[in-house]
Formats: structure tokens, sequence, C-alpha cells
């Protein structure tokens, strides 16, 4: 093993936190070091974002040829070519990926290395790392290791084939029958996705509804579509047990799966799941573990909560002086974006500066198509806040009365905007619709610069867009306690 380097700052992985943070840092003359003993770029690069939204318009591309005598335009038979999609989207991949590593290989006082890293104690007044045959001691360390696929613990699981969001993206043959495990934000995207490119998708989710952290009128709109689409939607369904299809051939995924059902709940409103359901491929898409239980951060003495994620502050700063913990890993926000700007807010700090985390209003969306946009609250939590309170006004407007929803052929969804009653600020909207992902993050700035809802109200908006509206919607305000 090398002689131990005396560094300024150890980043451990490299999801969208890590290399921004290393190169920032780099650029100001400090040294740093860069551990990542997994693909650069982490699951947004690698098995996220750029694969699933590189596939998407391949779908999407599928289902409006599918469309095409809609618009009066008559095409031959649409065939997809499954193969060529997710070479297509490897490609994408690639060229993200490898641009990323060089721009940290070949960053000045930067060095990376591709090693799985840990803590492993202190060295005076300095942490040590090892990774492979090295050892660093650094003043200040930044983890940014994510979370991977949770697996439930099903009886039969561990003993077949099945495949996650990760491992979903090595496929080449389009399945034939593909169930999955969830009905959340990773599991509807990618059942469209795939049902779209051809195969059959049925959706098993144990609670009540899909996209369940929706209020229930979102929910109940995003089955809709899903279903007109030929997906199968198993809510109120407990897997009991799983078990390997009957084909002889090698262990893989589409070797063929049976997955025995029961009622999760006694509700004689939810249709009763059938006994089971036979698939070709299984996708376990129930949710993400933070990566944490190797990094050695007892040797330290940084805290974990019982799930693995590492609290912070507002400051992104674990019980630990001198470590960070940014991205998914700090249980801040689960998104690319909010792990960006995790690294914004500690470099800017690092300055002199007070940005924080604490009152951070969450934005996301799911990238269905339609898909939804979402900003700060929904209505089910503002009328929690009643309770004590609080008073909020409320406005709604069908996309199938925008007229660019219209003049497009996409008048699936709807427009929510939620404003506190006395303060007159923005505190949440809800969009499902065309390019509902871009629109409400017109929201979100106007919740960002604290402006009354009055000036997006009064603003001169530009003709035919969706966002348009916003004065139309603005003008039917009303108390939300009385829709």
């Amino acid at each position: 093993m090398e002689s131990p380097r005396e560094v300024d700052a150890v980043i451990i992985g490299t999801g969208q936190a890590g290399p921004a943070m290393a190169r920032a840092l780099a650029s100001r003359g400090e040294s740093v070091v860069v551990f990542e003993g997994g693909l650069t770029g982490g699951s947004c690069v690698n098995v996220g974002c750029t694969p699933t939204k590189t596939l998407r318009k391949s779908a999407r591309v599928a289902h409006l040829a599918r469309r095409a005598r809609d618009f009066g335009v008559h095409t031959g038979e649409v065939r997809v070519d499954f193969a060529a999609v997710m070479e297509r989207a490897a490609g994408v991949v690639h060229a993200s990926r490898t641009g990323l590593t060089a721009s940290l290989e070949n960053a000045r006082s930067l060095t990376f290395l591709r090693e799985w890293a840990r803590l492993d104690g202190r060295a005076g007044d300095r942490f040590a790392v090892r990774g492979g045959a090295h050892t660093v001691h650094a003043s200040r360390i930044y983890l940014n290791t994510g979370t991977s696929p949770f697996v439930p613990p099903i009886p039969g699981l561990g003993e077949t084939p099945y495949l996650t969001n990760e491992t979903v993206m090595a496929l080449r043959e389009r399945p034939e029958h593909l169930v999955i495990l969830g009905g959340s934000y990773i599991g509807l995207e990618l059942g469209q996705i795939f049902a779209r490119l051809g195969s059959t998708v049925t959706i098993i989710e144990s609670g009540p509804r899909v996209a369940s952290r929706e209020d229930p009128d979102i929910s109940l709109r995003i089955a809709a579509f899903l279903d007109a689409e030929g997906i199968a939607l198993l809510t109120s369904t407990t897997v009991q047990r799983v078990e390997r299809g009957s084909s002889n051939t090698a262990d893989a995924p589409g070797d063929g799966v049976l997955l025995h059902l029961a009622p999760s709940a006694a509700d004689s409103s939810v249709p009763s799941p059938p006994a089971s359901v036979r698939g070709t491929h299984l996708l376990v898409a129930t949710g993400r573990t933070p990566n944490s239980a190797h990094l050695g951060l007892e040797s330290v003495d940084v805290a974990r909560d019982q799930r693995g994620f590492v609290p912070v502050n507002g400051r992104l700063e674990t019980n630990v002086p001198g470590i960070w913990a940014l991205g998914d890993i700090n249980k801040r926000g689960a998104f690319t974006h909010t792990s960006y700007q995790d690294h914004e807010i500690v470099l800017a700090n690092h300055t002199g500066g007070t940005r924080t985390a604490d009152g951070r209003v969450m934005t996301y969306a799911m990238f269905t198509d339609p898909p939804l946009g979402r900003v700060g609250l929904s209505e089910h939590e503002a009328i929690d806040l009643m309770a004590n309170g609080r008073r909020f006004l409320v406005a709604r407007h069908e996309m199938k009365n925008v007229s660019r929803a219209k003049e497009e052929g996409e008048t699936t969804g709807v427009i929510s905007v939620l404003v506190d009653a006395d303060t007159k600020r923005f505190v949440g909207a809800t969009l499902l619709g065309i390019n509902a992902d871009e629109i409400v993050q017109v929201i979100g700035a106007m919740i960002a610069a604290d402006a009354s809802y009055h000036v997006l109200a009064e603003a001169l908006p530009v003709h035919p867009t969706v966002t348009e509206f916003f004065p139309t919607i603005l003008g039917k305000l009303q108390p939300l306690d009385q829709r």
C-alpha cells in the first residue's frame, strides 16, 4: 500500500453533487481526491434520468406514430426495434459518462481514483480514507454515494431472477409480459415505456392507489390514462410468494415468473386481485435504500438512522464536523436536482454564505406521458395544515380547456394551484398534462421570489402556450374548504 497522501478534501461517490463539488474545490486551488468504485455519474447518468428519459422519447415516438391517423397522417405498420431502442439509450449514457469522467481526470489539483472507498478512523486532525491500495488523509469529507434498489423480503423472490431499474437497462430482447412490483414513480414511468415499446405490462401496488403520494384525484387520473394504454393496474394487492417460471433455460430475468397474490386490505370497493399473475419478466420497483453500510462511518462516529440514511442539518453537515452528506443519502430529497443544489449550498457556505436546505420547497416531476409536475404543498397537505388555522385558496383548470393542449391533441390532465389566503403567496401547484414538467417551474420561481400571485396574474403571457392560462386560472381562486 502506498504512503498516505495529505489533501484538503476527499469526495466519495460521483452522483450529481460529487463531481461538481470536486471541480469547484479544485478550481479554487484545493487538493481533491475523488473515489468511485462504480460507474461515474451515479444513478442519474447510468441507470436513472439519462437512460429512462432517452427510452421515454423512443416510446413516445412509437405512441405518436400509432396515433398518426388522429393528425391526418397515414403510416404503415409501426414496428419497434427494441434492441436499437436500448442501444440508443446506452449510447447516450456512454457519452454522458465518458464526458463526466474526462472532466474529472483532466481537472487540475484533482485526482480521480476508481476504487471503492471507506473511512478508516482519524489521522491526527484529519480523516483517513482507504480505497484499494490508496490511503488518503483529508481535512474534509463529502459523501455522495446515493441509493440502491430496495428489494422486499417476499418469499421466493431471492431464488427468482428479477430486474431492478438498474439491471433492466441491460435488456436487448423485449419482455413479452413485464410484471412490475411497485406503483410509484419508477414503476409507472418504466411501465408506460415498456408498454409503448410493445410489452404487456402489469403493475402491482400494495396500497389502494398508484402514485399514492399525490392527491387522490391526481392518482385516479394517472391510473386512467395508463389503463387506457392497456396497462393492468392491480392495487390493494399483496404478493405472497414468487416462483420461478417453468422454463429450463439458464437463469435470467426472462425465464418466467409466477406471483401468488392476495388482497392487502379488506375493502369491498376494490376488486379482488387474481389469485396469481404469470409474466416473462419481473421488475422490482419498491423504493430505494441508502448506500451507507460499507463507508466505514462508524470509524469516525458518523450517525445513521434506522434505515441507513445519514442525517444532516440545513448546511448538509453530519454530526461530525468536517463531514458532509450530499444527495439521496441524506434523505433531504431523492432527486438529481436536490443533490446538485446540495453542493451549491455547501460551496456557498464555505465562502461565508448562509445558504440552507431547511425550508427548501420541493419541486419534482414524474415523467410519464403526460408528465406530472409538482411543487410545494398538495391539496391534502394543505388541508392538514388548516387544522392549525392556515387558510388557502385553490383554483383548477382542465387541460381539455387549454387551447395549446387541444391544438396538440394532448388534452389529458389538469392544472391546480394553491395560494396562502393571507399572504397571497403561492404555496403549491400540481400540473398533470402536456409540458407539466417544465411549466411547474413557473410556480416554483414565484415561490422562490416570494412574489404575490398577483404578479403572475397580471403578467403578459405568450399565446398559444399552456402557461398563458395562469392569469385565467388565478381568476378562479376560491377558499380550499369550500371546494
